[in-house]
């Protein structure tokens, strides 16, 4: 082990050995609103316990690093997946895992460093694939996140995954000035598709097909922060991409609003907000 690889091990300790009750500062806006992780609620124990008889599986401590994640502790989260990779570091999922989770943290240039390589050891992961694609969309390399999102929807393994590749992939093109593209991205949704967990990103996609209005896109049932800031992002980029850059940013500050911070609709509604 190197002397400068110390340091990062004896933080990632710190972090795995915070009681994981706590509630810990995940992410500070350049405003200075702190958010915090949940508190656990069994799960994290449980991945710890199983975690603690065989301390070496790897298995095991993605599954501890998803518990974590499941209640936005992902500090503590990236934190265990360097653990992971301390035992394997050419183990594509953990810098999957990662990588998505730098992506919640803001720290974007981590997040690409993780997803490009998971990418080169393993280019048939459709989630390693998706979340490259994000981190492309954040950074503004609209060209290359089209062309993650097109490889993440020929591999969509469901219609909840072929509606958030497709979503997405519609958004980069229109972003890079492919309209024609972006439009025939289009082509596989269709109202037979049985989405039930991507109801947000159906919600988009209505919109870009021309089913829906932009006032329509919030119905009365989108309450939980991470779906109203999705939708309100997507309503927004839409706006943006139509030439109406006072509406876009009202949605953009709508998205924000919502409190849902770990969703990429709140992440690029501050990017955007921001200036690019």
């Amino acid at each position: 082990m190197t002397v400068r690889a110390v340091p990062i091990l004896l933080a990632c300790a710190a972090l795995a050995a915070r009681p994981s009750h706590a509630q810990t500062v995940q992410y500070t806006s350049p405003a200075g609103v702190r958010y915090l992780a949940q508190a656990d609620t069994g799960a994290i124990a449980r991945a710890e316990s199983l975690l603690a008889a065989t301390p070496r599986d790897v298995g095991r401590i993605i599954e501890l690093g998803i518990a974590q994640a499941s209640v936005r502790q992902y500090r503590e989260a990236i934190a265990t997946y360097t653990r992971g990779l301390a035992i394997e570091p050419a183990n594509a999922l953990l810098f999957r895992y990662r990588g998505h989770r730098y992506l919640s943290v803001r720290q974007f240039d981590s997040a690409l460093a993780d997803l490009t390589r998971g990418n080169r050891l393993d280019t048939t992961n459709y989630d390693i694939w998706y979340h490259l694609g994000i981190v492309h969309f954040v950074k503004g390399h609209f060209g290359v996140a089209a062309e993650a999102f097109a490889h993440a929807q020929r591999m969509a393994p469901n219609d909840n995954e072929l509606a958030g590749s497709t979503d997405w992939l519609w958004m980069a093109l229109r972003r890079a000035g492919r309209a024609a593209d972006a439009q025939a991205a289009l082509s596989r949704i269709t109202d037979t598709l049985r989405i039930t967990t991507a109801t947000a990103y159906l919600q988009r996609l209505k919109l870009y097909r021309g089913l829906i209005g932009p006032d329509q896109a919030l119905t009365p049932a989108d309450t939980a922060d991470i779906a109203v800031a999705t939708i309100a992002y997507g309503v927004g980029n839409w706006c943006l991409v139509n030439g109406d850059r006072t509406r876009a940013r009202e949605w953009f500050r709508r998205s924000v609003a919502s409190g849902g911070w770990p969703a990429f609709g709140f992440i690029l509604s501050e990017v955007e907000l921001r200036g690019r």
